[in-house]
């Protein structure tokens, strides 16, 4: 992109007169060191998640993945039994 227009172009995004595209939206997330899904995000602490995630091997994001998945389970079990 023209840094000539780069700048104006960012400043109608965050006014929100226009909305960027997803090939557009890569290009920034790539130029911050964010994930995409990181501007889907509705709150900070998801972002933060979306982040972090991506900075780790596909390995230990199964690993999160797996340890989210128990937690739910647990979760879930403990709201269950709370109404017996």
């Amino acid at each position: 992109m023209d840094e000539s227009s780069a700048s104006p172009r960012m400043n109608q995004y965050e006014k929100g007169r226009h909305t960027p595209d997803i090939s557009t939206l890569k290009k920034i997330a790539d130029e911050l060191g964010v994930p995409l899904s990181y501007f889907f995000c509705e709150d900070e602490v998801s972002a933060e998640l979306a982040v972090n995630l991506n900075k780790l091997s596909e390995n230990d994001k199964q690993k999160v993945l797996d340890m989210t998945a128990r937690l739910i389970a647990a979760t879930s079990e403990g709201n269950s039994s709370e109404g017996d």
